[in-house]
């Protein structure tokens, strides 16, 4: 048998042609004019049968540079960090990879307490009232809390640090155009946004604020500094794009005053798989509880006091009045949800906080060996997981020759910033040994002579 599947036969098609009344599939085509259509063969190969096309498929997978086959130095927004086992064991399991939308909750009661525990931790972490059931990553849960702010506030400025995720602030700009959300930028200082250049933007039109925390650069953002500005204009919200895993070890934004928290779950139980999926996630207060994107997912009891969980909170068009919509957002990423609940349970409160520690520790001795090679580090302030180098040289070939040593070099940060020309963002994780970043440092030290 060449294949996994029961093909179909040319009698299976000539029975489905006959019943819709057709005599052959170029009938199916003729509202098409003759001109318009292809004539002729494609080019492309012939089909294979199901063994050669796994064996030319696995060929050119094991073409690619992979977290097994080099040592990854590469963050940026996807990390490479430890996930426990139990992970795939559980999101393996059919109930949860074959779930879909929970509406009827007496047939659905795993995958709504799986949310519903992502909620809590998320909540937890970020020190907010509120989480959802999860978004798609973290670019489009930031797009969302902008728009959100804009709604909620009835004001159209929106001011956002330009040490944010580049692609975050793109995802921002494409979803502020349908609302004409004004989108304001405003530029760093020695890698953490500058305060006089928000407090000078601040103003009775400003919705909201962005800031991430850690930012892009791996930079510490003073956020009591920033809520300290916002006060003066009382209806500017603070949203404030994090990474949950620094949370573990950070004072989490709630604790700043934070009317939004945002970020991406992605260093929890989900693989760096070449850049996706991911699980975005959306924390708030309990005022802006019913604004929320998505859906929330309460906890209940049933008639004979049983715990029990349901979908309680929607803020899409399709379940409120559409001119009380806040989303057309009406998933979630579930399963990814799920995993980063099953990883932040298997790692305790206590193994979060370590695992936050250990990339503070592991990032702070790559800058000592960086040092020691003769590499300048651009900023110095208080950072987690990434830093920021100058090798004055062209990034990409730099790349290249770290590829030939078995290394995935960092971020060429020119893509993005043309200042930070010859600059790269180096990310290190808790799975990165000694005697890695002694080599990497080594390396790059080698390459900058």
């Amino acid at each position: 048998m060449e294949f996994r599947y029961l093909p179909m036969t040319e009698r299976d098609k000539q029975e489905m042609l006959d019943t819709i009344g057709v005599k052959d599939s170029e009938e199916l085509f003729k509202d098409i004019p003759e001109k318009v259509r292809f004539k002729g063969e494609l080019d492309i190969k012939p089909p294979a049968n199901e063994f050669e096309l796994t064996k030319e498929l696995t060929r050119l997978a094991e073409t690619n540079v992979n977290l097994k086959s080099h040592t990854s130095f590469l963050g940026a927004g996807v990390y490479d960090h430890y996930i426990p086992s139990i992970v795939d064991h559980v999101i393996s399991r059919s109930e949860f990879y074959t779930a879909y939308t929970p509406y009827q909750p007496e047939i659905s009661q795993g995958e709504l307490q799986a949310i519903f525990e992502f909620q809590t931790m998320i909540s937890e972490l970020t020190g907010m009232d509120v989480a959802n059931s999860s978004m798609y990553d973290g670019g489009t849960a930031l797009a969302e809390a902008v728009n959100l702010s804009a709604g909620s506030t009835k004001k159209k400025k929106v001011i956002v640090s330009r040490a944010v995720h580049p692609e975050s602030r793109a995802v921002i700009q494409s979803y502020a155009n349908g609302p004409g959300v004004e989108i304001v930028e405003i530029d760093h200082k020695e890698g953490i946004t500058d305060l006089e250049a928000l407090a000078s933007e601040l103003d009775e039109n400003t919705a909201g604020v962005v800031i991430q925390y850690p930012n892009f650069f791996g930079q510490i953002e003073p956020l009591a500094e920033v809520r300290e500005l916002l006060d003066t204009q009382k209806k500017a919200m603070m949203i404030v794009s994090s990474n949950p895993l620094a949370l573990g070890y950070l004072t989490p934004p709630g604790e700043f005053g934070a009317d939004i928290v945002v970020g991406d779950a992605q260093v929890f139980g989900i693989p760096a798989q070449f850049g996706g999926p991911h699980c975005g996630y959306f924390a708030t207060t309990k005022k802006l509880m019913r604004k929320v994107p998505g859906r929330l997912v309460g906890q209940t009891k049933d008639e004979q006091g049983r715990r029990g969980f349901v979908l309680t909170l929607q803020a899409r068009e399709q379940h409120i009045r559409r001119d009380k919509a806040t989303s057309n957002i009406c998933s979630n990423q579930a399963l990814n949800a799920l995993a980063s609940s099953v990883a932040m349970s298997s790692l305790g409160k206590q193994g979060v906080k370590k695992m936050a520690w250990t990339n503070i520790q592991k990032t702070a001795y790559m800058k000592k060996a960086l040092e020691g090679n003769g590499l300048s580090v651009t900023y110095q302030g208080p950072f987690f997981n990434e830093l920021v180098v100058n090798l004055g040289t062209d990034i990409q070939k730099t790349t290249k020759r770290l590829l030939e040593k078995g290394f995935i070099g960092g971020y060429d940060l020119s893509t993005d910033y043309e200042e930070l020309s010859g600059h790269m963002l180096i990310a290190v994780t808790e799975v990165r040994s000694k005697e890695e970043i002694d080599k990497f440092a080594q390396e790059l030290g080698d390459l900058h002579e």
